[in-house]
């Protein structure tokens, strides 16, 4: 404890209101734990209800590496915690996040009887399942619990029905559950189970109101609304895949309850003009939409301004706010028809009650894969994340992109990654898919920066891009911390790892996916010091 009193030294002057901002930057369990005991003023702060009332008991934070995350909280913190902390506080907690590897020692330690909100982190299917099947402590919780968020590892069984059983599960213990956030909690998660064939009577808490979901298939989201959860006003649901549902379901049914909907599905779907318009067209009471989407069409045209309203826009009288990001790619097999041009795009937006809107016409070199594409959002661009942009890109401002993915068949130039470095100023993963080489590899003088870019993903990508990225002389990247690389591109940037270690933007690395064991050489950690 002397060492912990000094290191605390410099701050004991500090004014309380000082103090409080300091603690709320630095909400974790192992501060916390650190500035108790330290005197009775540290005490006092570290005890008070503003801070302690949503207790993070978690160490992990960052969400670029949550694939394999085992606990950091040291054994012996933990224990502390556990039997000096939490008896002094559980009164006080209103919410609570925990994770796997401490989750039954936190439950062991005390009672919550204030506990509303709850949230379980990085944890298998199959110990959330047990937990809460067998955990008589966490099964009494669950039935004060208003808010409850659920964090699932990704699984190697494809098929797997432990998730959609916990979601049944915890819709029939928590009764009293208002908000529910069932595996859409990091945009490095990929777990999406299937629900549509559960049994769902007398399991649904009528107090359910807002659903945050990633589901399997577009089979789910309609069972979802068709029946068991109809009473939503407010459900955001991610899709994985599209495919043609039962035909026993109904379409036409109405759900006046919905207020509020934010349909993602960025893998290509073809069901479109069968499935997806008519299910919007059964939100009559809809305010807010949200849409993105990337439709795949045979013998038609673009999706444009003048088909979003005569299709579902105009049924949706109560809509106030709009936004969507929807990309069609279309192909002709027999019956060919006249494509619009950006300008028509731009005009079927007119005199309909619009935001301001975007769009981009992109012709495919190789012809035989599509005849064309068209990307139109609305702007302000309201989504975290931008998939498939390619060279037709217009430019514009993105401050809430955090996940960019590029794709191309001819190659992308050092120019169009200078523009999106200013288009996407907070840019946290990127994905680069393009085999072809760069045509102009020639650096500019003007250093290349994405300061919050922590995940880069090159495994689909030509050496070029690289070359490019991963040397600090063409871009700086302060907070690379996560790399996809195939080993042999590594191989060749590195001159079979005799060139200058210092060169490279790998001392930041906490994670290398490079597609393939290997031998690593005796100067290895020279280039991944953090590996």
């Amino acid at each position: 404890m002397n060492n912990l009193n000094n290191n605390h030294l410099n701050i004991l002057d500090l004014p309380n209101e000082i103090l409080f901002i300091i603690f709320q930057k630095l909400n974790t369990i192992d501060v916390f734990h650190s500035f108790v005991d330290v005197n009775p003023r540290f005490n006092r702060l570290v005890f008070d209800s503003i801070y302690i009332h949503d207790l993070n008991m978690t160490t992990i934070m960052d969400t670029t590496s949550l694939y394999d995350q085992t606990s950091l909280i040291d054994p012996k913190v933990l224990l502390r915690i556990c039997e000096k902390f939490l008896p002094r506080i559980h009164n006080q907690i209103y919410k609570l996040t925990v994770e796997e590897y401490s989750i039954n020692q936190i439950l062991l330690a005390s009672n919550y009887p204030q506990l509303y909100s709850l949230s379980f982190i990085n944890f298998q299917e199959e110990i959330l399942y047990q937990y809460l099947t067998d955990n008589l402590i966490l099964r009494d919780l669950t039935k004060q619990i208003t808010h409850l968020n659920i964090d699932i590892k990704e699984t190697i069984k494809h098929d797997s029905k432990i998730g959609s059983k916990i979601f049944t599960l915890i819709l029939s213990l928590c009764k009293k559950l208002i908000v529910l956030n069932f595996c859409h909690m990091f945009p490095t998660r990929n777990y999406s189970p299937s629900l549509f064939y559960l049994l769902w009577e007398n399991c649904i808490p009528s107090t359910l109101i807002k659903l945050k979901i990633n589901v399997s298939t577009l089979v789910d989201c309609l069972y979802l609304l068709n029946g068991p959860l109809v009473c939503l006003s407010t459900l955001i649901i991610n899709v994985s895949s599209t495919f043609c549902p039962l035909e026993y379901i109904n379409p036409t049914k109405k759900l006046p309850k919905l207020k509020y909907f934010s349909f993602t599905a960025p893998n290509y779907t073809r069901h479109y003009d069968d499935l997806i318009l008519p299910l919007l067209r059964r939100m009559i009471n809809l305010e807010e939409l949200k849409l993105y989407l990337t439709v795949l069409r045979s013998g038609s045209t673009y999706i444009d301004g003048i088909q979003l309203y005569e299709q579902f826009l105009i049924y949706m009288t109560q809509l106030k706010k709009f936004t969507f990001n929807i990309t069609t790619i279309v192909s002709f097999r027999t019956v060919r028809l006249k494509l619009q041009s950006n300008e028509d795009i731009q005009r079927s937006f007119i005199g309909r009650g619009y935001q301001q809107v975007a769009s981009y016409i992109y012709i495919h070199p190789k012809r035989f894969l599509s005849d064309g594409e068209c990307h139109i959002y609305s702007l302000p661009y309201g989504f975290e994340y931008f998939v498939n942009l390619n060279n037709s890109f217009q430019g514009g401002m993105f401050h809430k992109v955090r996940r960019l993915k590029m794709h191309d068949g001819i190659p992308f130039e050092n120019k169009l990654f200078k523009l999106i470095s200013q288009d996407f100023p907070f840019l946290e993963f990127l994905y680069i898919s393009n085999d072809y080489p760069q045509k102009d590899n020639q650096h500019s003088s003007t250093l290349i920066t994405f300061p919050y870019l922590k995940f880069l993903h090159l495994k689909w990508a030509h050496i070029d891009y690289a070359k490019l990225f991963l040397l600090k002389k063409n871009i700086h990247l302060s907070r690379l911390s996560n790399l996809s690389i195939e080993y042999k591109s590594l191989i060749t940037i590195t001159n079979n790892f005799t060139n200058d270690a210092t060169q490279f933007n790998f001392d930041k690395l906490k994670s290398l996916d490079e597609c393939q064991s290997f031998v690593r050489p005796k100067n290895f950690h020279q280039y991944f010091p953090l590996l």
